[in-house]
């Protein structure tokens, strides 16, 4: 495959992200754009020399070799669907979903019938990434501390549960995301939400939530989510371990060991073109670094589904053993 055709589910502010960085490979042709809103598909679909499309289907219908999904988190599943019965590849973005069924049914799907995808945790792609590994390896990790403080940002849906799961779902999916990465399973959550919305109209989610979070291995951690600022003070993650201290964000990497501190800058724009750029290099053929394909994306969900439930609930929650079953607050052993 010489070009890669591209059809567009969505045309919000992510999938105008993703339209820009493939309009910029030259083995890329977006071929099409759909939105439940016309003007917004055809105003993307304009500035891209791409075709406005009515629905799904009639996307699917032009050719493209694969798709993106970038649509809100309650909207995920039907175009998923639809694109799975196409038998065609698929980028989709985070969160997967609003909830766990709909996740674990596309994984199901995908599963089955053995297609390419990926997700958009831009993170795995940040270039300091394999430093901090490489400085990890050897060393037992004791503590993690993930936070995302921040803003609500402003589309009407975000401060509704049901639509976008809540700011742990929605935003910290990505510290959970590469907490997984790079210190392993959580094992246990136990989380509480501060029971008020922040000050939007017909917001009904938690404005701050915090969580303890126990690993497979031992160490033990906290997630802290809030929007309830005007700016995003801070997103990242700390990481304890033996003899080191490391601080990563999106701008880079700050280590703290036997050597004193120093400081790795990290490029979060590169590390969103490299998501694309891998995905599309997998559907060609050409390559294979495809960091988090929708199978290992429903595992952040489900860490991130835990931390929204105990927060609701009160309760702890138990995530998935070794023998590949979960363990809920109910007591309750399921299938994961």
């Amino acid at each position: 495959m010489r070009i890669c055709r591209v059809g567009l589910v969505g045309a919000g502010g992510v999938a105008q992200r993703h339209a820009r960085v493939l309009a910029g490979f030259d083995d890329v042709d977006l071929i099409g754009v759909t939105d439940v809103v016309p003007d917004t598909a055809a105003a993307l679909a304009a500035q891209h020399g791409a075709q406005a499309y009515a629905d799904v289907a009639e996307l699917l219908a032009a050719g493209p070799d694969a798709v993106y999904v970038c649509v809100p988190p309650f909207a995920h599943g039907p175009a998923e669907q639809a694109v799975i019965d196409a038998g065609l590849p698929m980028f989709v973005e985070k969160p997967v979903a609003v909830d766990l069924a709909t996740a674990e049914r596309i994984a199901d799907e995908v599963t089955r019938r053995g297609l390419r995808t990926a997700v958009g945790h831009h993170w795995r792609y940040l270039s300091v990434l394999d430093e901090a590994r490489g400085l990890l390896a050897g060393r037992s990790v004791r503590m993690v501390s993930g936070s995302w403080l921040d803003k609500v940002p402003p589309v009407a849906w975000w401060s509704r549960r049901d639509r976008s799961g809540g700011p742990v779902v929605e935003q910290a999916a990505h510290v959970l995301d590469l907490i997984r990465a790079l210190v392993g399973e959580v094992t246990e959550v136990t989380a509480y939400g501060n029971g008020t919305p922040p000050p939007v109209d017909g917001a009904d989610i938690d404005s701050v939530t915090t969580a303890v979070l126990r690993f497979a291995d031992g160490a033990v951690g906290t997630l802290s989510a809030a929007c309830v600022l005007g700016w995003k003070h801070r997103a990242g993650l700390e990481i304890l371990a033996d003899g080191l201290a490391l601080s990563l964000t999106e701008e880079g990497l700050t280590i703290c060991d036997a050597d004193g501190e120093r400081h790795v800058p990290a490029d979060p724009e590169a590390a969103r073109v490299a998501v694309d750029r891998a995905f599309v290099d997998a559907v060609r053929g050409v390559g294979d670094d495809v960091r988090v394909p929708y199978a290992e994306a429903l595992g952040t969900q489900r860490l991130a589904l835990a931390v929204a439930d105990s927060a609701r609930t009160g309760q702890t929650v138990r995530l998935a053993t070794a023998s590949g079953t979960a363990l809920h607050s109910t007591g309750v052993t399921v299938d994961a």
